[in-house]
This record gives structure tokens, sequence and C-alpha cells, in this order.
């Protein structure tokens, strides 16, 4: 870590354990208090929203059982602060897995509901369980004692304090590790982190499971904090305001977690004091002024986008000097201020300050990252099998793939020889990419066999087959869009690590080494392909023919022994193209076996050695390249019956 940010972060943590010395004012003391629990919250739920990208609704369900899990402790058994807190995080990580289900079956809209229900059936419960819950009489219980000393509200002030810190590093920790990047993946294209050995199934699940865990400990320590709980408070209300503290602060990010918890607790208290709002008010023009002169000076906005947060933030400053009393005003202000946040700021204010300021982030990090990593030579190692060249690879027999009554592949059969690289053509629509989805695992053969390196893929998993030796890319380019290229390469060594959560949050020297090794590795292979320069770039903000370059290196991050390459030249420059051969070359050079679909057929006549023909799903030819071009099928299939 850099001298400045540690200094500033321990100035931070001094500032925070020395405001209710500083306050001696109970009232603020609790007020920022409740900010640090529903921050951890807030850590939490972003992993789910803003990482993985699954909208949940049932964060205050997950909450209300971390609360009464401590408070029936208390209550039935008399526990400690020991017991009550492990005991909230062990059970809400649970009901997290069990929240997590039907996020692997439905998305957007669907999942929303789901989850939005599974909180309702919490507040019921908790509601209608009198003999464990107290019912709609709700809990009481006092603050906990450690050590047999029962602690005021500033001792308590600092357990909270404490616990944010411990969730603020290890949340970090997490999002910053191979952990983080498959939660990321997720979000960027589900498909293609399967294809990239990172299950989709797993790590939502786990997610969830993480993402609950943190609610859990925020709902025991806001049980004693609030000294009584009641099934009130874990409503569709609260619900609501957590999703609008991740987007008003900005998702991926803990300032922005940190940042909205203020805002949720605090604009309700300060939309009752009209002194304190305009001066609120005033305070944020200024800032949201001098951010847009910023980003307008770097060319990082219009002006019209500078312009509508600063006349949006002056309007507001202006209003709050009209208002006499924000007693009809105050939910008005509150649904208008969310609403131009969440229209206008959809990064979030964290979001909006840092692109405004050109604040890079994980990507500079990555970038600092790179440039400290040995130069060495490539990392791509040999594929096994090099003394094994032209024994059969893969097989597929008569493989059928049929959609309703239409047969995208009618009884193909395929033989790859190891160390080849076998040219898949065919005009739009004969199947081509049917079949590369059926050979790792994205669709199920209707009938047909497939035997890759000996052993059947029938049944096997996109990541199951992606582990056993078979990468793609894409004929859609399937980056991670948001992740930086290193982050994007380091994805597909996903299968490198054997750290646990355990050796991540604490940063044990198995998971160091890992990652150490892991960052060389991934910045070997871009200098492979030759985007050592990228690194720290986000892959949205790659060229075009430099995304299919990352795509590749990604790919090989999986030590394949075979890698199909769904049109690698479409949409690629001459240069790039030529780029790309030498590359290709290269990756033969070091016993990949390679499938490769093109329409490029100059591409296809210089690289392949054996090609493969599919017109309307059946295989019309195959043989070596020259006699497959005159061959008379494949003029009249894929030349449109005109000779070249």
């Amino acid at each position: 870590m850099k001298p400045k940010f540690l200094i500033a972060a321990g100035l931070a943590i001094a500032a925070l354990a020395a405001f209710p010395l500083a306050s001696g004012n109970p009232y603020y003391i609790h007020l920022v208090e409740t900010i640090m629990i529903y921050a951890i919250v807030l850590f939490g739920l972003d992993i789910v929203v803003g990482y993985t990208g699954q909208v949940s609704l049932g964060h205050a369900g997950l909450f209300g059982i971390g609360a009464y899990t401590a408070g029936v402790l208390v209550l039935k058994l008399g526990a400690s602060i020991w017991l009550t807190l492990p005991a909230a995080i062990a059970l809400t990580a649970a009901f997290g897995a069990l929240l997590a289900l039907p996020a692997l079956r439905v998305t957007g809209p669907y999942l929303a509901m789901v989850t939005l229900a599974f909180g309702t059936i919490i507040q019921i419960l908790i509601n209608e369980m009198s003999f464990l819950t107290e019912g709609p009489m709700g809990i009481t219980l006092t603050k906990p004692s450690l050590f047999g000393h029962q602690l005021d509200e500033t001792e308590f002030y600092w357990v909270v304090a404490a616990m944010l810190l411990a969730s603020l590093v290890f949340v970090h920790r997490v999002l910053r590790s191979h952990l983080g990047r498959a939660f990321e993946a997720l979000r960027g294209s589900p498909v293609a982190s399967d294809c990239m050995g990172v299950s989709v199934y797993r790590y939502k699940v786990y997610a969830f499971v993480i993402s609950a865990g943190l609610a859990g400990l925020a709902g025991a320590l806001y049980a004693y904090s609030e000294q009584y709980i009641s099934p009130n408070t874990y409503n569709f209300e609260q619900t609501v305001l957590f999703l609008l503290a991740i987007i008003m602060g900005g998702r991926k990010t803990r300032t922005g977690a940190l940042l909205g918890a203020a805002i949720i607790v605090m604009l309700p208290k300060l939309l009752d004091d009209l002194e304190m709002f305009r001066i609120v008010s005033v305070l944020l023009a200024l800032i949201v002024a001098v951010a847009s002169a910023v980003a307008l000076k770097r060319g990082k906005s219009s002006l019209q986008a500078a312009l509508i947060p600063v006349v949006g933030s002056v309007a507001l400053a202006g209003l709050s000097f009209k208002l006499q009393t924000m007693t009809d005003w105050r939910l008005s202000v509150f649904g208008l201020i969310t609403l131009f946040v969440v229209y206008y700021l959809q990064d979030g204010i964290v979001g909006f300050v840092r692109n405004a300021l050109n604040l890079r982030g994980h990507a500079a990090s990555d970038a600092d990252t790179a440039a400290q990593l040995p130069a060495g030579a490539d990392a791509l190692s040999k594929a096994g099998g090099a003394t094994s060249q032209g024994a059969t690879l893969l097989e597929a027999s008569k493989v059928l793939m049929q959609f309703g009554g239409l047969k995208a592949l009618n009884e193909v059969d395929l033989s790859i020889k190891r160390g080849s690289i076998h040219g898949l053509i065919g005009p739009n629509g004969s199947g081509k990419s049917t079949m590369m989805n059926v050979l790792t695992g994205i669709y199920v053969p209707t009938a047909g066999a497939v035997s890759f390196a000996g052993a059947a893929l029938a049944g096997r998993t996109s990541s199951d087959i992606a582990l056993s030796g078979i990468a793609r890319t894409f004929q859609n380019v399937q980056l991670f869009g948001e992740m930086t290229a290193l982050q994007n390469v380091l994805v597909g060594l996903h299968h490198s690590f054997r750290s646990n959560l355990l050796d991540v949050a604490l940063h044990l020297p198995r998971y160091l080494r890992e990652n150490h090794q892991a960052s060389a590795r991934a910045f070997g292979l871009l200098r492979f392909v030759g985007l050592e320069q990228l690194a720290g770039e986000e892959a949205r903000n790659l060229p075009y023919g430099k995304q299919r370059l990352l795509e590749i290196a990604r790919a090989l991050a999986l030590d394949p022994q075979l890698l199909l390459l769904d049109e690698p030249a479409a949409g690629l420059t001459a240069p790039d193209i030529k780029e790309l051969l030498a590359i290709i070359q290269k990756i033969r050079e070091h016993g990949v076996t390679v499938i490769l679909i093109e329409h490029h057929m100059d591409v296809v006549m210089s690289l392949c050695d054996t090609v493969s023909v599919l017109d309307f799903g059946q295989k019309i030819a195959e043989g070596l390249p020259a006699a497959v071009q005159a061959d008379e099928k494949v003029i009249e299939a894929y030349l449109g019956g005109q000779a070249a």
C-alpha cells in the first residue's frame, strides 16, 4: 500500500475512534453508530448487487434474522456477545444460501420479486412465532458485557467501529482476490465465466452467503444498539432504503457503501431541520459545480452532461431557501433527491466524483501491479501430449443438435488431431457456432457422443469441461468489460488458486504466493499477445482488435490442450489479422491444438492443416485446405456457386 493511503487510513480510524470523546452527545454517538451498522449491511449487499449484478430485495429480512438471532439468544439463554455475533452470522449465512437458490434459476425483475417475497415471509414469521420471538411485543435487550463489564454507549460504539473496520478489511480483501474477480465475472458474462472454469452456480451461492453473513452481523449489532427489536423494523421500506443507498453512494466501492449508509440515516433527519438542510444543500451545490467543471475541463464530460447535476443541485439549494417549513415537503424532497441521483448519477455519487476527477481506482492499481512484475518470457506453457502429435484429441460422433423441428447439427462427425489447426467453415447458419457450444457444454446434444482425451463430455458442465482442457473465444466478444485487461486474464487463471476464504481474509502466505504467481503469469500472457502496455485498461475501453487478442489471452490462461477460436478475425483490419495469424502460429508451436471457425478464407488456407465444411447442419466436405477449396459442393454451398 502507498504511504499516503496508510496515513489517510490511520487518520480516518483515529477520527472515528475519537468521535464519541469529542462529541460527548449520546444522540450523535448513536447516529454514527447506526451509520456504521448500516454500512456493514451495504458492504455485503454490494457484493450481490454491485459485483454479481443480482437485484436482491431480501436483505431487510436477513438483517432481521441477525437481529432476532441475537435477541432470542439473549432472551432465552442470556447468551454473551461472544456467542450471539457468530450465531447471527452463521444462521443468516445459511438463509443466504437458501435465498441464492432462486438466483440460480431467475434473474432481473423475477429475482427481485422472489427475494422480496423472502423478506416478507421472514417478517411474517418473526411476527407470528411469538413463542420464540415474542411476536408484535418485540424483544428488549441491554448493551452487552465484555469480560464481566457492562458496556455503555461509548464503549459499544467502539465495538461497532471495530466490527466495521474488520468487515471493511474482510470485504475489500475478498473483492480484490480471485473470489471477487469470480463474482464480478458473473455480472460481465455468466456464459464466459462458466467457460473460464468459474462455476456460475457455485459463485452465486458464495456471493449470497457472504453477503448474508454480513447482514446477520449488522443485525445483531443493531439489536444491541437499539436495545429493542420488533417485526415492523425489518419491512419493505428498509429493503428499498438499503438498495437506494448502494445506488446513491455508488456500487463496487466501499466508500460508496459508507456514503450511502450516511445518506439513508442522515437525510431523513436532515429534512427535519430546515437550517441544516440549507447549509448542506449549498455545500452539495458547490462540490457538484467544482467536480463538473473539472470533468468538463479534462474532456471527461459534455457541456450538457456537466450542467445537469449542477442545475439540479443549485435548484435544490434554491428550493431550501424558499421553503419556510419542511413538514409538508419532506417526502417530496426526499423523492426528488432519490430520483435525481438514480437517473442522472447512475454510477452513484462516488462514481460521479471519480469520473469527474479521473480517479482510476482498480485500473491504476492493476497498472502499477503490472509494472512491478518481472519481464521474463511469455507465460504460455507447453500443452501436454507433445509426444503424441497426430493422435486423436477430440472425437465427435453423429452429433445431433435439434431445436424443435430444426436440426442445427445433423449427425456430424468430427475428428481433431492433437497438435493440428483444424478449420471449421461454412455459410452463416450452417451450425459452426452450435458445434462450438456443444463442445464446451453450453448445449447438450440431442444425440451422438463427444469425447475429449478419451473421456466423454456428455452431461458435464461448461466449467468442468473448461477445467479439463478445452478453452474458447466467442463469435461476439464476451469480455468482462468493467474489469481491466489484467483482471480478465486472472479470471482465466482462477483454476490455479487453492486458497480458501480464510486464506484470503487473513492474507495467509498461501494466498499471497498464489496471487503473486498468478499476476506474473497473467502479465506474461498479455505480453504473449502484445497487450502488456494495456494491462491496467478496462476491457470495454480497448479497441476491438485488442479485445479479440485479450479474449485469446484469457482463454490461454486455462492451460488448454484444445483452443476453440470462433471467428477471431471478424471485424479486424489487415494489420490486426496479420498480428492474429502470428499469435495463432505461436499457440500451435506451444503444443495447443486449435479449432478455427473463420470466414476469411485466406486465414483458413494459410493456417489450417485440415478443414471441415458444414452446410445446413451437415458435414459436406473434409480434407486438406486446397482440396476443400476446389470441392464443387463447397463452392456451391459456401461460395454461392461461383468458383474462386
